[in-house]
């Protein structure tokens, strides 16, 4: 199904050939004064120029084609030459109804599915997820979410960071405090010796001390260094306790990302890239990127275009050690091998922009990605707290994610204990769903790019551009629906302009997809949902629904009343907001 504007500006488009023009110039877009119109062209000020005419005389011509299309109650020229288009009560219904029956809810297919993958969430397996990795999380998953809505295949790789210096911290440590485990003997055997179990708990308390001990001390710090290389040369027993970190850590992820209804189809960390090195180096030298400086082996990675310096990416350091830089190489061509994608997107915290500039430039000059590949990154703004600054507990660290949906979930518990509308039983699973609504609409409602304040009481509110709102929508039609029973449904006119404004938001919701895919930005996902929601509250409290003695008109609105709650479901489930059933 085309959104509504391709719908219109291939009639508007017709018209403009009619008269003799650049079919081109008949785009239209949703009006940006809807007091004065539905949907506006504004391609008789290009005509102008490229006909030397007066844009007023190509709009009229244009305008009086259209006046006899049956799409149109109106279609007027405003001065300079603004073509103003309103549709008819019957052609707006016609699309109404058109959205009902379309199993993708108005979002247009894509002619050739692409192969997508998505980079997000980034954990580091030594320690625990952070308010840090939420942004990432809920922006790359409903990303996901919506590029499949689009017929796109889409693979989402939590991409772990598992095999590097932190992972020789927290074996530097452990050999501190455990010098007599087996695993420290050069002669260990998995097969024979036993492997120390371990839990999350000890890792989110060693390697957070380990760190802070190897910024004071210096023999520390190099231990942990020789830790991470005899790691990646794969000692047997710092091997075997690596999987043991890995066995630990990955379930707890998991379970801490199910909270957020966030999932991945990928495990992958960077200890899956390393296999890829070796031809990674090979294709670089082969090429005659690589060189050495100061020791070290880097790429140049300038172009002539940069308007500040660009240092070049260092591929092996002076040790022969291996960093960022070389396993996210090696990554992009593991997933070239894997998947072959059209596009790869990283959902990564903006501040890593040089880094990934450096490392995407470097693959397309090696030509480890077929040209045509995009390779994305959508840099995210941080989440602060109300002084503006990144988020923090009350003694100032930084909040566990699970610390966060806790308290979120537990305001939400409370408030709930006042509702009559939700059965004791029920209560706890509607309490994280109104948190996880909280969380992520209050997120996802701002440009990924840009950083936002974290206010929990405003983002729980059921007042405002709020989840819980959309939600509170949500459970106001189901309860109606449900008192009408088996009532009638069915679309046969517009009798109300409440009304007309809810189809119109309705109709106009592919366009928001659309967008929100081009741009890779979920906010407006969420700004429509809540328009949508906004326009059924007006619709609803001018009529009077279920006591209308009109048969035709209760049929008509209790089937509207049925596609909105259908649509505002949708939106929430691209945004990965589950809904519920009242409140």
């Amino acid at each position: 199904m085309k959104t509504i504007t391709q719908q219109l500006t291939n009639i508007v488009s017709a018209a403009f050939e009619k008269c003799g023009y650049d079919p081109a110039l008949g785009r239209v877009t949703v009006s940006d004064r809807p007091e004065l119109c539905q949907f506006q062209c504004n391609g008789a000020f290009a005509a102008a120029k490229q006909y030397r005419k007066p844009p007023f005389v190509v709009a009229q011509e244009v305008a009086d084609v259209l006046a006899a299309d049956p799409a149109f109650a109106k279609a007027e020229v405003v001065k300079p030459g603004f073509l103003n288009l309103t549709l008819a009560d019957d052609a707006l219904v016609k699309l109404v109804v058109a959205l009902a029956a379309d199993e993708n809810g108005g979002i247009p297919q894509a002619e050739k599915p692409e192969t997508i993958v998505i980079d997000y969430g980034g954990p580091n397996v030594a320690k625990s997820l952070h308010v840090g990795h939420l942004r990432s999380a809920i922006i790359g998953e409903s990303l996901k979410r919506l590029a499949r809505a689009f017929g796109h295949k889409v693979i989402g790789d939590v991409h772990l960071g598992d095999w590097g210096l932190q992972i020789g911290l927290v074996i530097a440590e452990l050999t501190v405090r455990h010098p007599d485990w087996r695993v420290w003997a050069l002669d260990f055997d998995e097969a024979v010796d036993p492997v120390p179990e371990l839990n999350p708990a000890l890792l989110c308390e060693v390697y957070p001390f380990a760190s802070q001990k190897s910024k004071t001390d210096e023999a520390f710090a190099e231990a942990a260094h020789t830790a991470t290389a005899e790691l990646q040369a794969r000692r047997p027993g710092y091997i075997a306790l690596w999987k043991e970190i890995m066995r630990v850590a990955v379930a707890d992820l998991k379970a801490n990302y199910a909270k957020l209804d966030v999932d991945f189809d990928c495990w992958y960390g960077e200890s899956d890239a390393d296999a890829y090195i070796p031809q990674l180096m090979k294709t670089l030298e082969e090429q005659g990127l690589s060189y050495e400086s100061n020791g070290a082996l880097v790429v140049d990675v300038a172009e002539e275009t940069d308007k500040a310096p660009m240092p070049p990416i260092i591929v092996r350091k002076s040790d022969n050690s291996y960093i960022y830089g070389t396993t996210d190489l090696a990554t992009i061509i593991q997933r070239q091998q894997d998947f072959d994608p059209d596009r790869m997107w990283y959902v990564v915290d903006k501040r890593q922009h040089l880094h990934l500039t450096q490392v995407f430039r470097c693959a397309k000059r090696a030509g480890l990605v077929r040209p045509e590949c995009e390779i994305y990154h959508l840099g995210f703004g941080t989440m602060n707290g109300s002084d503006g600054k990144p988020y923090k507990t009350r003694d100032g660290g930084v909040m566990r994610l699970e610390d966060l949906i806790a308290t979120v979930t537990n305001t939400s518990l409370e408030r709930l204990a006042q509702s009559s509308f939700v059965e004791e039983a029920d209560r706890e699973d509607y309490a994280r769903k109104l948190g996880m609504a909280a969380i992520k609409f209050g997120d996802l409602i701002n440009h990924p790019t840009k950083d936002y304040i974290f206010d929990l009481d405003k983002f729980l509110s059921a007042e405002g551009k709020t989840g819980i709102y959309l939600l509170y929508s949500i459970s106001r039609i189901n309860s109606m629906l449900k008192k009408a029973g088996e009532q009638k449904r069915e679309f046969n006119g517009v009798y109300s302009e409440s009304e007309r404004d809810l189809m119109l938001k309705l109709v106009e919701s592919g366009d928001a997809f659309v967008g929100a895919f081009n741009e890779l930005a979920p906010n407006y996902v969420c700004e429509n949902a809540y328009q949508l929601a906004v326009a059924f509250s007006r619709f609803y409290h001018d009529n009077r629904i279920l006591d209308e003695q009109d048969d035709a008109k209760r049929a008509n609105w209790l089937a509207l009343c049925e596609l909105v709650r259908d649509q505002l479901c949708r939106h929430l489930h691209i945004l990965g907001i589950t809904p519920v059933e009242n409140m």
